[in-house]
């Protein structure tokens, strides 16, 4: 199967196996090997922690830990141990308050990626550094109309964010939907990838690695390898899923299963639409539907073309490999039809609002000092011509305003563009106005294209930040700092 054009954002597709190193196991099984688990794990799910009256309040402890991957015995970066971390489970209006404990030898502090909340203080204030054997305490406060969805938390430490989330640490978060959506079960895949040497360590990135963006040997749902999850013909099941890959774009195929899907990011359609495949870029998340057909099938990843490295460092295209998830086994009797999915709240629709102000952003790669060492040369990663800088405000933006900005990739790479704590509307990609509601955080930019977006900044001000979602280049420089007044 031909890898799929970096140019769609918004499709479905992919199936295959990762290559994996199962040492203690005694097992290596790649896309060439053919070999596989003897038997499959069961699919299982974070631990769960869910608001009441009103309120969450937990301890995250940010740790080095063992774990166990693939059969084998690993240390990872981890969350209270976990990996995932611990998933929130909150409503609209519900306060959250998280005491972060760094045990780990090197700065990080905490992102609720996707959630609208203040960015100033100790709510979600990725300038925040908590050092070593100190600790941290967040306070959120969801607003009352926050829009239900999945969403994620994990560190966001400029020039720790990779390695960091690669390790292991991240977790979920869920606002719930005023009104439930009729299934039989609800499931939360939070996709990750990571690589482990013959210890089971972490290995550090190589500098090509660094360059594309890294991708791990194994590709893991939950933390295990391609697990199986069971229902009956015509089950109803909502998987909410999470990538939270560094660098890995999933173009997600269930072949043979019926597929709608509810929305992307903090974005959701009026009406569930029939999907074959979803492509997630870095960041981003699904909510989709999905209706079991009699027989087996494999949820994959199908390769990503996400461009090239400009003949840099060996050159050539870059593709995510074809990945095999999980199994899904359909048997049993028939179940009842579900009730219909109620109709959604229109969303918000900009296209027809008063822009306040315009601008582009230019995202950029180059030989340039300051960046990331490529044997003799730098290579710079920019937004505007410049690396980041945390001492430096780069756009100030009126609070309250909408405007619309020109995302610009002059690179021969794509580049997934995050803003923290307002969501965007996509207007126009591939050259031509957008004729459907979009919204998203994180929005893909493709290699030597544009895409056009509108952002209302409503509800909060402060200093936050935009950069690239694939983490290595957020790293190196690929991020703004931007501040509403």
């Amino acid at each position: 199967m031909q890898p799929i054009s970096r140019r769609h954002a918004l499709i479905l597709g992919g199936l295959g196996t990762a290559s994996v190193l199962a040492g203690g196991a005694g097992l290596f099984w790649s896309a060439n090997s053919g070999l596989v688990p003897v038997k499959a794990e069961d699919f299982t799910e974070p631990t769960t922690l869910r608001s009441v009256n009103g309120v969450l309040e937990l301890k995250l402890t940010a740790a080095e830990a063992p774990t166990q991957i693939a059969g084998r015995q690993a240390t990872a970066l981890t969350y209270n141990g976990g990996l995932p971390g611990p998933t929130w489970i909150v409503h609209p209006g519900d306060r959250v308050k998280v005491s972060v404990e760094n045990q780990l030898n090197e700065p990080t502090n905490l992102h609720v990626h996707g959630l609208h909340v203040s960015p100033n203080g100790n709510s979600d204030n990725v300038l925040v550094s908590i050092d070593p054997g100190t600790s941290f305490d967040y306070e959120y406060q969801l607003p009352e109309d926050h829009p239900p969805g999945v969403y994620w938390y994990h560190p966001h430490h400029h020039g720790n964010v990779a390695a960091q989330v690669f390790g292991g640490m991240y977790g979920a978060i869920i606002v719930e939907d005023p009104t439930p959506i009729p299934v039989v079960r609800e499931r939360l895949l939070v996709i990750s990838d990571i690589s482990l040497d013959s210890s089971g360590a972490i290995p550090a990135a190589a500098p090509r690695d660094q360059m594309m963006g890294r991708e791990g040997d194994m590709v893991l749902v939950n933390g295990q390898v391609s697990p199986r999850l069971d229902a009956r013909p015509g089950e109803r099941e909502r998987w909410r899923i999470v990538n939270a890959c560094s660098s890995r774009y999933l173009r997600l195929q269930l072949d043979g299963q019926e597929l709608q899907l509810l929305g992307i990011d903090s974005g959701r359609f009026e009406q569930p639409r029939n999907v074959t495949e979803v492509t997630l870029a870095p960041g981003n998340r699904a909510d989709l539907i999905v209706t079991a057909v009699d027989g087996a099938t494999t949820l994959q990843t199908l390769p990503v073309d996400r461009g090239s490295a400009m003949g840099m460092m060996g050159g050539g295209r870059f593709f995510s490999t074809t990945t095999d998830l999980a199994t899904f086994v359909v048997v049993g009797a028939t179940a009842e039809s579900a009730d219909t999915v109620p109709i959604q709240p229109s969303p918000r629709d900009l296209r027809k609002s008063t822009v306040d102000g315009r601008r582009e952003l230019v995202f950029a790669m180059g030989m340039g000092a300051g960046g990331m060492r490529m044997g003799g040369n730098m290579m710079a990663f920019t937004i505007d011509g410049k690396l980041f800088d945390s001492d430096r405000v780069d756009t100030i933006v009126q609070g309250g305003s909408i405007e619309e900005w020109t995302l610009t990739n002059t690179s021969s790479m794509d580049h997934p563009m995050h803003l923290h704590v307002w969501p965007m509307q996509i207007v126009e990609q591939d050259g031509a106005a957008v004729q459907e509601i979009l919204w998203q955080d994180v929005v893909n930019v493709p290699a030597n294209d544009s895409v056009r977006v509108r952002i209302p900044f409503d509800d909060f001000t402060g200093t936050t930040v935009y950069h690239c979602h694939i983490l290595d280049h957020e790293d190196v420089g690929m991020m703004g700092i931007i501040n509403a007044r």
